[in-house]
């Protein structure tokens, strides 16, 4: 099969012809029809996630046919499934007999512990894999395994906010404006400065309002949701809710956060981090997408196209989603 890998280093994903690999028990093999870029697929790439297991296959937003399954699998034939981020926990943790299987401490990941899709096959955990609504077309399910799921746990977090800001207008955050405007909450998007087209889409898709990040927010906020990368925002985010407000880093990378003054979380400010998701939060999550309508922009690359994919998604050049196609 073809596959584009990464290797410690290198910053750039290498073309490879592999093996098709033979699922093991309770394990299923996929024919790779759809599977969305990350942005954390950016940070292996950069070796910005010191426990990768390099060299691996990216991608974490698989949407596949199975074609062939280990011992123990009770799936129909060629069902339609998605494998995202989190790929396998212990079962046997506190954390995972809590109901928090996402932070397990000996959890692997897809794309980054154990190979993904930027190939034409990928092999999963039965187990974690989701059913893809009927619904939603491959192309536009891709995106909703990563960046609809993160996104839908974020403002979960957020309680039940009148004013959300939205700090990084992308994969994530243009998803979280399509439920969050559904339900009557005033959506702000902060983009990166200079980016008109952001904040045009942004606008386009229902939010109240649009800026650039480097701007004070036009209202006191209720609760502010941080996809960008960027350590900065954590401050001007805090500075922008109101007291008793919430602040959400949706990343699993970010660069170092500046010191700021207590006065920022005085006022019974919370801030805290999303850390992966839950299987619960998958099937819920897929049911209000197909159930709403909620519908992903997306680019279309072929999977040989995947440094250029990335290289996009790193200028900033993506409106949406970029999803690789064998």
């Amino acid at each position: 099969m073809r596959a584009m890998v990464a290797n410690r280093g290198s910053r750039q994903l290498e073309p490879a012809s592999r093996a098709v690999p033979e699922p093991g028990p309770g394990e299923v093999l996929l024919k790779v029809r759809a599977c969305a870029v990350c942005r954390t697929d950016l940070h292996l790439v950069d070796g910005e996630l010191p426990n990768a297991a390099y060299p691996v296959i990216p991608g974490h937003e698989i949407v596949g046919e199975m074609v062939a399954c280990g011992s123990g699998v009770e799936l129909p034939p060629a069902a339609r499934l998605g494998v995202p981020w989190l790929g396998w926990t212990c079962g046997r943790c506190e954390r995972c007999t809590g109901g928090e299987e996402n932070l397990c401490e000996q959890a692997r990941f897809t794309g980054c512990h154990l190979d993904g899709g930027y190939a034409e096959f990928a092999v999963a955990d039965a187990r974690y894999c989701l059913p893809i609504p009927d619904g939603i077309d491959d192309v536009h399910a891709a995106p909703l395994l990563c960046a609809g799921l993160i996104g839908h746990r974020a403002l979960k977090m957020c309680g039940r906010p009148r004013r959300l800001g939205l700090y990084g207008f992308g994969a994530a955050a243009h998803l979280v404006a399509q439920i969050a405007t559904r339900d009557g909450i005033h959506c702000y998007a902060f983009t990166r400065p200079g980016d008109a087209r952001a904040e045009a889409f942004a606008l386009e898709l229902g939010c109240a309002w649009a800026g650039p990040s480097n701007q004070v927010a036009p209202s006191s906020l209720d609760a502010a949701i941080i996809f960008a990368p960027v350590g900065l925002l954590v401050p001007a985010a805090l500075a922008a809710v109101r007291p008793g407000g919430i602040v959400v880093c949706g990343g699993i990378h970010m660069s170092d956060i500046p010191s700021f003054p207590y006065a920022l979380l005085w006022g019974e400010r919370t801030l805290r981090s999303v850390a992966n998701l839950t299987r619960a939060d998958g099937i819920e999550f897929m049911a209000l997408a197909a159930a709403i309508g909620v519908m992903p922009q997306v680019e279309i690359f072929a999977l040989g196209d995947a440094n250029e994919a990335l290289a996009r998604l790193r200028r900033g050049e993506l409106t949406g989603v970029a999803v690789l196609v064998p």
